[in-house]
């Protein structure tokens, strides 16, 4: 009894303690704090407050009744889901897309940062991340818009099409052609923007390791291999497991604004879904069981792309 006594004091003095820190920690910096509410608050009001809802996914969700007081009808909306036409033509096209973008997209802005680090010229340097960020600032609806011209029957890339004898079409209506026309122009969009973080973990390599090889007589193809991709190779681990965790998502925005019912095929994804179902056909319930469904999988990926990692080379998220 005198133990249990003893444990439990030493748990109340170590839990004043860490209070007692806590409270001084925020007196000495409270100025940070202040700045830090707004953040938590957005957090909070935005993204962990309206969680609640997601129990509308379990019931028949009825505007007027509220969402305690719709009907309880279990996994009735999953099971739904799970056997609808629906289900296999995008989860397909979701897992396809997002394949092809981490196979094709995910490299590109480690190798452009690399080769922009091998620039000599601070000028051209500058330049070239300026015109390369420039495809991401610019709104989704001016790029699809670019993209409807381009692709169009009288467009520039038929033009280039009919000039090497190849027959004109309007590409964005062939739905074997809508995954290539959507991963190549998402790549154009956000490789510069996406390298900024492989340019920074690049300045953080030390500088003595090139003077190091340089005198052994390494080459730039050696240095990149043995000291550049090495030392930006923990970033390129984190930003790939944060990748594989939005294995499930594809933006809604550019689809909906490119795509049509004949390309629904190849298109149609689960964010597209859930838009035409939640709202445009007001089935609430049935499109946030979708949405779901969806952020447990990426849950899971990103869970299970983390402890591979771990096991791998020890890098890891947490």
């Amino acid at each position: 009894m005198a133990e249990l006594m003893q444990a439990k004091n030493r748990t109340i003095s170590k839990k004043q303690g860490f209070g007692q820190m806590l409270a001084k920690d925020f007196f000495r910096n409270k100025y940070i704090y202040i700045m830090l509410l707004p953040l938590v608050l957005y957090y909070i009001i935005f993204h962990y407050g309206p969680m609640y809802g997601a129990i509308i996914a379990f019931k028949d969700y009825n505007v007027t009744r509220g969402f305690f007081e719709s009907k309880w009808v279990g996994f009735k909306h999953f099971q739904s889901f799970f056997n609808s036409f629906f289900f296999s033509r995008v989860l397909r096209n979701t897992i396809l897309i997002n394949i092809y973008q981490i196979i094709f997209g995910f490299p590109i802005p480690i190798v452009f940062a690399i080769l922009l680090n091998e620039l000599r010229s601070k000028v051209l340097k500058k330049t070239v991340q300026t015109v390369s960020y420039l495809p991401h600032f610019i709104s989704v609806m001016v790029i699809c818009g670019i993209i409807i011209d381009f692709t169009m029957k009288d467009g520039l890339l038929n033009q280039i099409i009919d000039l090497f004898g190849g027959k004109k079409a309007n590409l964005l209506m062939q739905a074997n052609l809508f995954r290539t026309i959507f991963v190549s122009t998402n790549i154009w969009q956000n490789f510069g923007w996406e390298s900024i973080i492989y340019i920074a973990a690049l300045t953080s390599i030390d500088l003595q390791l090139y003077e190091s090889a340089t005198i052994d007589g390494a080459g730039r193809w050696r240095k990149m291999l043995h000291i550049t991709l090495p030392g930006i190779m923990p970033t390129i681990v984190i930003m790939l497991i944060l990748r594989i965790g939005r294995m499930m998502s594809i933006g809604y925005e550019k689809i909906i604004l490119l795509y049509n019912p004949i390309t629904y095929e190849t298109a149609d994804v689960i964010s597209t879904l859930v838009y035409r179902q939640g709202l445009l056909e007001k089935n609430y319930s049935f499109s946030t069981a979708i949405g779901l469904f969806n952020s447990v999988i990426n849950y899971l990926l990103v869970v299970s792309a983390n402890r591979i990692s771990r096991l791998l080379n020890e890098t890891s998220l947490w």
